[in-house]
Formats: C-alpha cells, structure tokens, sequence
C-alpha cells in the first residue's frame, strides 16, 4: 500500500501506518482553517485574555463613582471615557466580558455535554427511545429560543444562574441531533460491530467509541452557538433580565447609555462593538473549524501534499 492510500485509508484522529500524517492534529487543523476562521480564533483569544486579566489590566474600579467627572469623552486619563455615574468605561468594558464570556462559556458546555449523551444515546439505543427524543428535539427547535429563555428569566427572576438555566435549558438540542446523526452513520464501522461481539455495554460503546469520534463537528458547531449565545446574553441583560447592578455587562452598558445615545455615541459604541466584535470573530472561528473538521476536505488536502511528494520522489 502506498502512503497515499494508506493515509485515505486510516481513521479520522489517527495517523497513519505509512507516515506520520494525523489529520486532525492541531498543525494540520491549523494549517486547513481559512484564513477568515484563523482571524476569529486569535481575535477571540485576545478578547477572552482581556477580559480574563480584567483585574489586573483594568485602569479603574468598575463601581468607581466619580459625579463630578460624569459623562466625560475619551481622554487620556478615560480612555474610553466615563459613563452617567462617572465610572471607567473600559474598566466595564473588560468586567463586563468577563461575565458574558464565561456565562456564555458554561451554557455553551452545558448544552454540549446534555446534547451529545442524548444525541448518541438516541442514536445508539434506537426504538422509541429514538423516536422520542427526536420528535421533542423537533418540537423544540420549532419554538423561539430566546423567547423559552424570556420566560424562564422572568420566571426566575434576573441572575447568574438563572441566565444560565434559561440559555442551557433548549440549547443541547441542536447538538443532540446533529451527534444523533453522526451517531447513525458510525453504527455502522467495524469497530462497534466488534464491541457489540465482545459483549460491551451500551454506555461503554456511547462512552468509548462514539463520543469521541463526534467531538470534531460538535467542538465546531459549539464556537457557532457561543456567538448565539453572547448576542441572547447582551439581549436579556438590555432588557434588565441578565446580569444585576452593579455588575458590569455590556448589555446592560447599552441599556444605561441609551438615553445619553445622541450627545455622547461613544457610551452604545464600545459596548456595541464588543458584542458585535466578539459575536463575529466566534462565528468566523465556528466556520474555520467546520471546514477543517471537514474528514473528507482533510483527506482530500493530505492526498494532495502525498501525490506532490510522490511525484517529487
């Protein structure tokens, strides 16, 4: 077998026999992402190093009154400024990341975990098991999220972990039927059909074998879902149903510049483009990883450079 067939042949996250080709490592992830995801992967690294270093970056107290200072431009003291209560604003603006990031975070591994174990649960199991969860997963994708997710704020009253609850609570179901699928397709390999000889469990084959052979499109779908998740974030927290004073949070930045828009834009700006920044770079980076997770344009792209050094030879 040439090295050609024998990296066309080999499984996705192993390298094969003839080389030492791994398509799914992180070089060879790196060096398939378009150009567009590798600029939102290292944009949203430098947004998420902000906003986690706040405290020891942030110029200012957050809550630091200054009446007398109150709506001040950007200066070289303020930066960005000061808002209605004579607070930093870049001070907020890298407080308030770092809540929306990490509740965004959380609800995003939270729907991944619940979603995989349902999806290749589903899949694995079949029967009326299947059916089930499949036809509420239908039902659910047929409902306004952010809406569910209006109504269990407002049931619960604003907070953290409410937030949370409410972003997690319908958030798996996109990932339950896409591992379901991949589910499907991987019932069918040889290796399942050998552990199911050897007498092992279900949960050991969900565990050990499917899982981690769905965690590539799941990792890529999940950098897509967590902009959704940023822009719901900033929605309810404008709405006053997110993140409580005095906390920062940038949409509660917008809620309280709102009335102050005309004579000083610069209080919606920078709030505004964080989330639209973050929003966009985590899309970008979604999509660069959906490509290069993509088995078949790695394969393809891994043919290529063999067939270039074959010729070579």
């Amino acid at each position: 077998m040439t090295a050609l067939e024998t990296a066309q042949a080999a499984p996705p996250g192993e390298k094969a026999r003839g080389g030492q080709t791994n398509i799914f490592s992180i070089p060879a992830v790196w060096s398939r992402t378009p150009w567009t995801g590798k600029i939102g992967l290292i944009t949203i690294t430098v947004i998420m190093l902000l906003a986690f270093a706040a405290p020891w970056i942030a110029p200012y107290d957050p809550n630091e009154i200054d009446l007398i200072n109150r709506l001040t431009g950007p200066s070289g003291a303020h930066w960005l400024g000061v808002d209605n209560f004579g607070r930093d604003v870049l001070s907020r603006l890298l407080y308030g990341g770092r809540l929306a990031l990490f509740i965004a975070a959380i609800s995003v591994v939270i729907s991944i975990v619940v979603g995989t174990l349902i999806g290749a649960a589903s899949g694995q199991i079949g029967g009326f098991f299947d059916e089930a969860a499949m036809r509420f997963v239908d039902l659910s994708l047929g409902f306004p999220t952010f809406i569910i997710a209006l109504v269990i704020v407002a049931i619960l009253g604003p907070g953290f972990f409410s937030l949370i609850l409410a972003l997690s609570f319908l958030g798996w179901t996109p990932y339950a039927r896409l591992v379901r699928g991949q589910t499907l397709s991987i019932n069918s390999q040889q290796f399942i059909e050998a552990a199911e000889a050897l007498g092992c469990s279900r949960w050991f084959i969900i565990t050990r074998h499917i899982v981690p052979h769905t965690i590539n499109p799941v990792l890529a779908m999940g950098f897509l879902r967590f902009g959704h998740m940023l822009i719901r974030i900033g929605a309810l927290s404008y709405l006053g149903l997110g993140v409580q004073p005095p906390d920062a949070d940038w949409g509660a930045m917008l809620r309280e510049a709102q009335p102050y828009m005309q004579r000083e834009p610069w209080l919606i700006i920078f709030p505004g483009l964080a989330i639209f920044i973050s929003a966009l770079a985590v899309t970008l980076a979604g999509q660069g990883l959906t490509h290069a997770f993509d088995a078949r344009a790695a394969h393809a792209t891994i043919s290529a450079s063999l067939v270039a050094e074959e010729q070579a030879r």
